[in-house]
């Protein structure tokens, strides 16, 4: 899934890719008796590319015989690597961004015999491994996404935060209403169709999923959904935009613009941003911003937390040096490397072994017994449909679609990418 967090960093972080970068000149495997791995990772702020760096280059010091050319290609990695996937000539270690076992499956090298397997968390075995015991990746993190608010703001128009879509709704209005419309209650950087992506992705989980009676999980896999009980989600984004809740900008707003925004106190929620508590706090120390797991739709129904991995590292089956790479992963899920890398990235460990905390640790404990759902679109969306999600809801946004128009297109494109 594409998710809109991975460009959150101040703003001078927005513009940096660093590609084909080595912390060491060595690029050659014969060269010296070194063994040189490529590794190549999703990591794209600053910061998240710093932590790897630093861990990469206390590697390569304790092990002065391997050298590790890492890439962070940043929006050009999923093409490059679909490149290499046909090729057959795939990193020695390469990030699986959440399709571990869907999209790489024949790619990986099988770790369940490695000794941080003891140790990883139970939330993230239905992504990791299958029913034989396979282990597809090793997580450097975990995602737990949902809505990241101003809790600062909050506090302020004493607003608790909410725990179902209509409480949502209605912390939306009086965020418009006591601050006077110079809050943009609910923003979006629209100029990029993945945040309205973001939206559907994340809000389907509790439409069509969490609740037992609203539970549509056979339907979606065996193509038989009626794509109607879609509609509900593009009526409450039309909603959001004919009442003013939403940034008047929204459809050529861009991501750079939000750490700065949020610092000044303009923003009352966005959907996901569970890295973005860090660079808010650089800019300004007085704002403190919390997160919440998404608020549910149909009543009775349990909040939960949308993610599994974020960042991980598999290793290629057909690399020659699979088992330096192996020993790659085996000194970074060490507890203190692990903490290291939870901190410096500021989302939750994969594993377990080691105690970390960073900007929102408080919010996850206060909700630790919500549980993780997979991205919608990792279990039940064909290839393709994330761009469908996001360009349906930028025509909503503008005007030229109603929400029918939209359930109508999406389930449209869901039955076309099916059959491809």
């Amino acid at each position: 899934m594409k998710k809109w967090i991975k460009a959150i960093a101040v703003a001078a972080s927005f513009a940096t890719i660093v590609a084909g970068c080595s912390s060491k000149s060595t690029s050659s495997n014969a060269s010296g008796g070194k063994v040189t791995l490529s590794l190549y990772s999703t990591v794209t702020n600053e910061s998240d590319q710093k932590t790897l760096t630093d861990v990469i280059q206390k590697f390569e010091k304790k092990y002065p015989n391997i050298v590790i050319k890492y890439n962070y290609p940043a929006d050009k990695y999923e093409g490059m690597l679909r490149v290499k996937m046909a090729a057959n000539d795939m990193p020695d270690l390469f990030d699986t961004h959440g399709w571990a076992k869907k999209r790489y499956g024949n790619y990986v090298e099988d770790l369940s015999k490695m000794d941080w397997v003891k140790n990883l968390d139970p939330a993230l075995d239905p992504i990791l491994k299958d029913d034989k015991g396979k282990v597809y990746a090793y997580p450097l993190n975990q995602a737990k996404d949902g809505i990241t608010y101003n809790a600062t703001l909050l506090k302020k128009y004493g607003i608790e935060p909410p725990t179902t879509f209509d409480e949502f709704m209605t912390a939306l209005e009086t965020i418009k209403k006591k601050s006077n419309a110079e809050v943009t209650p609910l923003w979006f950087n629209g100029s990029d169709k993945s945040s309205f992506g973001q939206y559907f992705d994340q809000f389907l989980t509790p439409l069509l999923v969490t609740d037992p009676n609203h539970n549509y999980e056979k339907q979606l896999l065996n193509g038989t959904f009626d794509w109607s009980n879609y509609t509900y989600l593009p009526e409450k984004l039309k909603e959001m935009k004919d009442k003013g809740l939403l940034n008047e900008d929204v459809l050529t707003a861009q991501i750079q613009q939000l750490p700065q925004l949020m610092a000044q106190n303009k923003i009352g929620f966005i959907i996901g941003g569970g890295m973005l508590g860090p660079s808010v706090k650089e800019l300004n120390p007085n704002i403190q911003l919390g997160i919440i797991p998404m608020p549910v739709i149909q009543s009775g129904d349990k909040p939960v937390w949308i993610g599994g991995e974020r960042h991980t590292l598999a290793v290629w089956k057909d690399s020659k040096y699979k088992k330096e790479a192996e020993q790659f992963i085996e000194f970074i899920s060490q507890p203190e490397m692990v903490k290291e890398i939870a901190e410096g990235t500021s989302l939750p460990a994969g594993l377990t072994n080691t105690d970390a905390t960073n900007y929102y640790s408080k919010d996850y404990e206060t909700y630790k017994d919500a549980r993780v759902e997979p991205y919608f679109d990792r279990l039940y969306l064909p290839s393709g449909m994330w761009d469908v999600l996001g360009e349906t809801g930028q025509e909503l946004v503008a005007g030229k679609m109603t929400p029918k128009q939209v359930s109508q297109k999406v389930g449209e494109e869901f039955k076309r990418l099916s059959k491809q």
